[in-house]
């Protein structure tokens, strides 16, 4: 049982880490080389993939989406979606899809006149599945070495962990004062028949 406890312990802790990961914004420092606009027909990987754009109809099966191509300091090429979020999940409120692909588009640079482009995302990129990171804005910056602290990232999970640390105190508590009293006395009252059962069988031998 004890495994059986600790494989559902980590595989919890493992979605939910995976889902922070997927949620939670990231920055990329990269240099913009190309957008365009494609035709999309989700599937199975419809997960993956916003909603139709705010105000156009959502039960189109495919749909035409903005894409942002760009390579990082080190020369991996990264290919970003950019569809609005909407009211949706999760809860970037992107209502700017088609500014963020004016402003993306105006900052395109070449490998000999480069200039640096501070991605803000969520997501993550699958050849396998196809599936890509949903940038949120762009901004441009001094280089490729500009370090960006997530402050946002840093609240939400001090936040979180100062709930669950709440919770787990709440319920240590509630456990305390409750359960153990309780699975004490039904113990008592095992201990107790199973001592009343050996006297009887004691006295008819």
């Amino acid at each position: 049982m004890a495994y059986v406890k600790w494989t559902l312990i980590v595989v919890f802790w493992v979605i939910v880490a995976g889902f922070l990961h997927y949620t939670l914004p990231q920055h990329d420092i990269v240099r913009i080389t190309d957008t365009y606009e494609k035709r999309v027909d989700p599937g199975d990987n419809s997960l993956f993939w916003a909603q139709a754009d705010v105000g156009s109809d959502g039960t189109m099966p495919n749909r035409d989406v903005f894409f942002i191509q760009t390579t990082t300091p080190d020369g991996k090429i990264i290919v970003y979606r950019n569809e609005d979020t909407g009211w949706g999940w999760p809860p970037y409120f992107k209502f700017d899809t088609s500014n963020l692909y004016a402003e993306a588009t105006d900052l395109k640079s070449t490998s000999a006149v480069p200039r640096w482009i501070a991605v803000r995302h969520y997501g993550w990129r699958s050849e396998f599945i196809s599936i890509f990171p949903n940038a949120l804005s762009v901004r441009e910056v001094e280089g490729p070495d500009v370090q960006i602290i997530p402050w946002l990232n840093i609240l939400i999970l001090t936040g979180l962990a100062a709930l669950f640390w709440a919770i787990r105190v709440r319920w240590n508590r509630f456990q305390a004062k409750r359960i153990d009293p309780m699975i004490e006395s039904v113990e008592d009252r095992i201990d107790d028949g199973g001592s009343w059962l050996k006297r009887t069988f004691s006295r008819k031998s």
